[in-house]
């Protein structure tokens, strides 16, 4: 597994990551429930370049043998000293420790940012499988908030957790 920054480039690449995960991503991703299109695609990865511009948003490819099987996504738009970290894999590679290994790589990306003392990762509470990462990386739960910040849709129940790391 490495992980590269997402670029213009990898756009066929990801288009055909998400399309062939979405019955999987729909489950939990709001962004996926109503399907996945071109128009959708240029617009994530236009906010991409625009976050790394701006230093708020650093979206990195997951790959293996070279071929792009998810994203792990550092968000510092939530406070200057805090940053978050998403991730998503397709589910063909899923339980081999990709996501887990992409995050701790970005874990240490995220404290190298200037100002950076807390990372957080929240995931909907029936997602056992997103919940192993932080709890496999030293992250304490913190906090079990409702509402969700995301509506409840597939298998999600509303229940967002929250894990931080501490610097």
């Amino acid at each position: 597994m490495k992980l590269r920054r997402l670029s213009d480039a990898d756009a066929p690449e990801l288009f055909r990551a998400v399309t062939e995960s979405l019955e999987h991503l729909r489950l939990w991703m709001p962004w996926a429930a109503n399907g996945y299109d071109a128009s959708m695609l240029a617009e994530f990865l236009d906010g991409a370049a625009t976050g790394w511009d701006r230093g708020t948003l650093f979206p990195h490819a997951i790959t293996v043998d070279d071929a792009i099987v998810g994203l792990v996504t550092a968000n510092r738009n939530h406070g200057d000293d805090l940053v978050e970290i998403g991730y998503w894999l397709h589910p063909a590679h899923t339980g081999q420790g990709h996501a887990t290994a992409a995050t701790a790589e970005l874990v240490e990306f995220a404290f190298a940012l200037d100002g950076v003392r807390r990372i957080q990762i929240w995931h909907d509470e029936a997602n056992v499988a997103s919940s192993g990462v932080p709890r496999r990386l030293g992250f304490t739960e913190i906090d079990r908030r409702t509402p969700p910040r995301e509506p409840a849709i597939g298998n999600r129940v509303g229940v967002d957790v929250v894990w931080e790391l501490l610097r």
